[in-house]
């Protein structure tokens, strides 16, 4: 009987280094001449993990944006994990946006992944749901790295990491 091997498919990001992102930006803002006099603020909630994002105006907004994302790029964060929300007025004439970080795979996307790959039609390859992240066994290690290769080519709206791999 051939012993199976298998990979766990999450995603997630480095909290961490999402809190460092924060701080590099709110330094960087603070130092930049066109934020000068203005009220623009970055928060970290660890907890639920979202970033609210405060400024004047949606001009500020955009480049408190644009100041943060670079940041994150630079310390390793997966963008696409990112769910950007919509820019909304808050009182006093400021703007506020809320962005929240995907840590584990929805529901959704994990049944399309599974979905994708029994479409596709690898042999003797399994994938099943775990909670947040997908499990894809094989008794052929060169088909478990066929199947990475085509998850890594695929768009699921997220980062995608292997790990566990045995």
């Amino acid at each position: 009987m051939a012993a199976t091997s298998s990979f766990d498919i999450t995603t997630g990001a480095d909290l961490q280094e999402v809190d460092n992102a924060v701080n590099q930006a709110t330094k960087e803002v603070a130092q930049r001449y066109d934020f000068k006099g203005s009220r623009c603020t970055i928060t970290f909630d660890r907890a639920k993990p979202e970033l609210r994002l405060e400024a004047d105006d949606d001009f500020r907004m955009k480049a408190l944006c644009d100041v943060l994302q670079g940041r994150l790029i630079k310390r390793g964060v997966p963008i696409k994990n990112l769910a950007v929300g919509e820019i909304e007025p808050a009182a006093g004439g400021h703007v506020r946006r809320t962005i929240g970080i995907t840590q584990g795979i929805p529901s959704e996307t994990a049944k399309t992944i599974v979905k994708t790959l029994k479409e596709r039609g690898f042999k003797k390859v399994q994938a099943a749901i775990q909670g947040d992240q997908v499990r894809v066994s094989s008794p052929s290690k060169d088909e478990l790295q066929t199947v990475m290769a085509f998850l890594r080519g695929e768009d699921f709206g997220i980062e995608l990491s292997f790990g566990n791999y045995r």
